[in-house]
């Protein structure tokens, strides 16, 4: 490896040694990282799931409520037809204003996400109800190797932090802690 010419900075790459399709169990099914999250910008909680292939997460009309999303071209609305689990938990709602099977996101921390399971398609009937265009299973962390505090700020007084850690209280036995804190501040100066 050549020596960083002087005044310039080094540029590391890191890339993954599978293709799409070595990673992939098939074009209806696979798995997402943690890594691959980690390396993704993400704007709203949701957007992990811009990672499977062929979805697409978008927020109409502002903040409050669940994103819409869209597989494959098919608009699933606010997750109707897209069935969605983080720990075995159902997130979409069986009754709601917006219609059936809403799925909102928006409590999900991305920071803490080990991995994700999904199908795409009708062909997995025990996946539920409202698993007719596909689903994902959305599994966190058990443990983290060291914890963490994250801090981002935005337009239009916008901060959120994410402080983690875990702590092993028994062989083999983890206890996951976080906080997350979302707030909307106004500041005004005057000179």
């Amino acid at each position: 490896m050549a020596a960083t010419p002087p005044g310039q900075d080094e540029v590391e790459i890191i890339a993954s040694g599978d293709s799409a399709s070595g990673t992939r169990d098939a074009a209806s099914q696979g798995a997402v990282s943690a890594s691959e999250i980690q390396h993704k910008p993400l704007q709203r909680p949701a957007d992990v799931l811009e990672l499977v292939p062929g979805m697409v997460v978008t927020q109409h009309s502002g903040d409050g409520k669940a994103n819409q999303y869209f597989l494959r071209g098919m608009n699933l609305d606010h997750g109707t037809d897209f069935a969605t689990t983080v720990n075995g938990v159902p997130v979409n709602m069986p009754s709601h204003a917006h219609g059936q099977g809403y799925s909102d996101l928006n409590f999900l921390m991305p920071e803490l996400v080990q991995r994700i399971d999904y199908r795409k398609g009708p062909y997995f009937a025990g996946e539920g109800d409202f698993s007719s265009a596909g689903s994902a299973r959305i599994a966190y962390r058990t443990r983290l190797d060291q914890p963490f505090a994250d801090v981002s700020l935005g337009q239009g007084g916008y901060a959120r932090t994410v402080v983690a850690g875990s702590r092993e209280i028994q062989d083999g036995v983890h206890v996951l802690a976080a906080d997350l804190r979302t707030v909307r501040v106004s500041l005004r100066y005057r000179f």
